[in-house]
């Protein structure tokens, strides 16, 4: 199995700044594509940002420009640096990563809240 613990949510104000991280341990074999989702209240969960072992990046239109993804392949972790924050991007944010061989996990969520 693999673990994925995340940290860095929070409350912030509307232009403020956040950084997720997602550390994934346990039997990892190989892991490829890293990512973020969020759902908000009342909404369907929805890709924020994607990246590939060789680095290649996806964003949802409407975090392009104010997200970056990145992630370190030797510590097994991906981040999302959240720059201009706006309060439609309060939500529950969530890592996902899929394993070659075991198949794709969620972490646990963390909160992010964007409000004056």
């Amino acid at each position: 199995q693999v673990q994925l613990v995340e940290s860095g949510g929070g409350l912030v104000q509307p232009g403020g700044s956040l950084r997720l991280s997602c550390a994934a341990s346990g039997s990892i074999f190989s892991i490829a594509a890293m990512g973020w989702h969020r759902q908000a209240p009342g909404k369907q969960r929805g890709l924020v940002s994607s990246i590939s072992r060789g680095g290649s990046t996806n964003y949802a239109d409407s975090v392009k420009g104010r997200f970056t993804i990145s992630r370190d392949n030797a510590k097994n972790t991906v981040y999302l640096q959240m720059n201009s924050l706006k309060p439609e991007d309060t939500a529950v944010y969530y890592c996902n990563v899929n394993d070659r061989v075991l198949g794709s996990f969620w972490g646990q969520g963390t909160q992010v809240t964007v409000t004056s």
